[in-house]
């Protein structure tokens, strides 16, 4: 016989493979057992433990003076716990007895009690229960076991449209959203989240920490029993700069106005600070808290979500003339004191370009062009100061670009000039410095970035990036964040550019155009304009800043009027009221003495 064997290498290899081996399941087991052991007794504890979230209250958003614009109130559901298999019959009973008091479907209520009863699962049957609901469903407890009411908090706007473009408004998160707050333990599939506005910049500063009943199940995730019920925490309180009568009065001012379109800003020039934003067609947030997916998705397809303050884009019209003007007298191009005659309308060679007004102004200099907003003055200004020097200075003062305030999808506008063309190949003509010189043509802007024109030129050049939040403070009283002004450009002028600028200004309203915005006690200084609009009746714009006298400017508007047609008329009355409610209190005569200016204005 031969003897067969094992040789001596293959035992070792065969050794090896052991020892291998044996080592990947003792490390394995280490990691089960000692690394991974808090992580596998989370899954266990899930497995056997199921929560029914309890929406935890939101944090409220209060404006500078203390009004509540977005509170929480209590909000009942009504729950049922699956306890002992019952009949078809009872569950029809049941579902007939809740469908009277609910006003839900039969069908609805039955198939939902059945999918609870089948897979042992509590389930939600209605939510947002009103008083007379509950009351009557409590009488129900007594005879079907299982049922039960559950208070969450609900979001709630007690002023309805008030300020609504700057809050925003919640509902339940979508597939994206659900994508960034997933991964988050406090939100469920179900959560409700900031969809504009403040409530999404803000939204984890804003959201609580849910509470929750907690259920114990078997293997099979049928209901054992109630273990136990946690209280919510309240997410973080917001403090906004917002003044509510300055608010108040922006949106009173669009609503009255001839059309009730368009926007409002009022800023602090000092600061950045937004003391108003109002922009109109408004809509009420409470109308997104329903739980009714349908009702929501109806909403939606008629919210008027667009934010004209910082969304909408215009021609600016006269308004630009505060640029031209600028552009002109510190090139030093334009000696203030020469005149040109305006016979009501500028011949261009190809063309005629008309004054606003067609009597004419006749001879114009530089505080009369302002004041009365001469067209013909401004035509003659561009041709001299030149495009590309206009062009420069309306990037100085920082249009065509976004302001940077924290809300969602600002427009940036659009800065017409000479190298826009060039980079684009085309041709830059005399008309097109004519249109440029008087804010028309292809110059777009927000209404947000004419308060900050107004605001820079208050206070001698300083840019402020415009902010609305104040602070924000937890639920324990803690202060977690605090707004800082923040200044992102400084415009450097001539001193006598600055005092020309103040001096045309402060003309427009005690001569010219914008006379109907005089209050007794107080400088203005403020500049009208009516946009041109090829799809209708004219745009009205007004931009001004205040101030006490011998203070330092306090409050720089802007106002725009869709279709409003005139500045001096739509515009003017809206701007006088919201400088009104920034300044009454501190006026000499005191709120109920103030004199108003009631003289007409007219013209561009």
């Amino acid at each position: 016989m031969i003897e067969r064997g094992i040789s001596q290498d293959r035992m070792n290899l065969l050794w090896g493979l052991v020892a291998v081996v044996s080592l990947v399941f003792v490390l394995r087991l280490v990691s089960l057992q000692i690394i991974m052991h808090a992580h596998y007794r989370e899954i266990a504890e899930r497995n056997k433990t199921q929560i029914l979230p309890q929406a935890a209250p939101r944090g409220r958003i209060y404006t500078r003076d203390s009004a509540a614009v977005a509170t929480n109130k209590p909000s009942f559901s009504l729950i049922y716990f699956p306890g002992a298999v019952k009949s078809v019959d009872d569950i029809n009973l049941m579902a007939r007895s809740l469908s009277q008091r609910l006003n839900i479907p039969f069908d609805a209520l039955s198939a939902a009690l059945y999918k609870a009863v089948k897979r042992g699962a509590p389930v939600r049957l209605a939510e947002n229960l009103s008083l007379k609901a509950m009351f009557s469903l409590s009488e129900l407890k007594t005879i079907y076991s299982g049922i039960d009411i559950i208070v969450e908090a609900r979001r709630y706007y007690p002023f309805g449209n008030y300020l609504s473009h700057v809050i925003g408004y919640i509902s339940k998160m979508d597939a994206a959203e659900w994508a960034v707050y997933g991964r988050d333990k406090n939100y469920g599939m179900d959560a409700r989240v900031g969809k504009a506005g403040l409530e999404k910049m803000y939204e984890r500063n804003l959201k609580g920490k849910d509470g929750g009943i907690y259920l114990e199940v078997d293997s099979r995730g049928k209901l054992n029993r109630i273990l136990e019920s946690r209280k919510w925490q309240p997410g973080s309180d917001i403090y906004l700069t917002i003044d509510s009568k300055i608010q108040s009065a922006a949106e009173e001012g669009l609503k009255k106005s001839n059309t009730g379109k368009g926007a409002v800003v009022a800023i602090d020039p000092r600061s950045g600070a937004v003391l108003a934003m109002a922009s109109m067609p408004d809509y009420d947030p409470n109308r997104f808290v329903s739980n009714s997916e349908e009702k929501t998705a109806d909403n939606l397809k008629e919210l008027p979500e667009f934010n004209v303050a910082v969304q909408g884009t215009y021609p600016p019209a006269s308004i630009f003339k505060i640029i031209s003007s600028i552009a002109g007298l510190d090139s030093g191009k334009i000696d203030p004191a020469e005149t040109f005659l305006c016979p009501g309308y500028f011949d261009a060679g190809s063309r005629v370009f008309k004054c606003w007004d067609k009597k004419g102004h006749g001879k114009v200099d530089f505080l009369n062009g302002m004041a009365k907003s001469c067209d013909v003055y401004y035509y003659n200004l561009g041709i001299k100061t030149g495009p590309l020097n206009i062009e420069k200075y309306a990037r100085m003062f920082r249009l065509g670009m976004p302001t940077g305030i924290p809300l969602p999808d600002e427009k940036s506008g659009n800065v017409f000039g000479p190298s826009k063309r060039a980079a684009r190949k085309s041709y830059w003509f005399i008309g097109d410095t004519l249109n440029l010189s008087i804010g028309q043509g292809e110059t777009l802007v927000t209404p947000i970035q004419l308060a900050q024109l107004a605001s820079a030129v208050a206070s001698r050049g300083a840019f402020w990036r415009p902010y609305y939040v104040d602070y924000v403070m937890d639920a324990e009283g803690q202060t977690t964040f605090k707004s800082r002004p923040e200044k992102i450009s400084q415009v450097e002028l001539k001193e006598s550019t600055w005092a020309l600028i103040k001096e045309g200004m402060r003309e427009v309203v005690l001569e010219g155009t914008g006379q109907t915005v005089r209050i007794d006690g107080v400088e203005i200084f403020g500049k009208t304009g009516t946009a041109q609009n090829p799809h209708g009746k004219d745009h009205a714009w007004f931009v001004a800043y205040a101030q006490l006298p011998g203070k330092e400017p306090e409050v720089a508007v802007a106002v725009l009027v869709e279709h409003g047609e005139h500045g001096a008329s739509a515009a003017v009355p809206i701007a006088k009221a919201v400088i009104l409610a920034a300044l009454r209190d501190r006026l000499s005569g005191g709120p109920d003495t103030v004199k108003i200016s009631t003289s007409a204005g007219e013209g561009r």
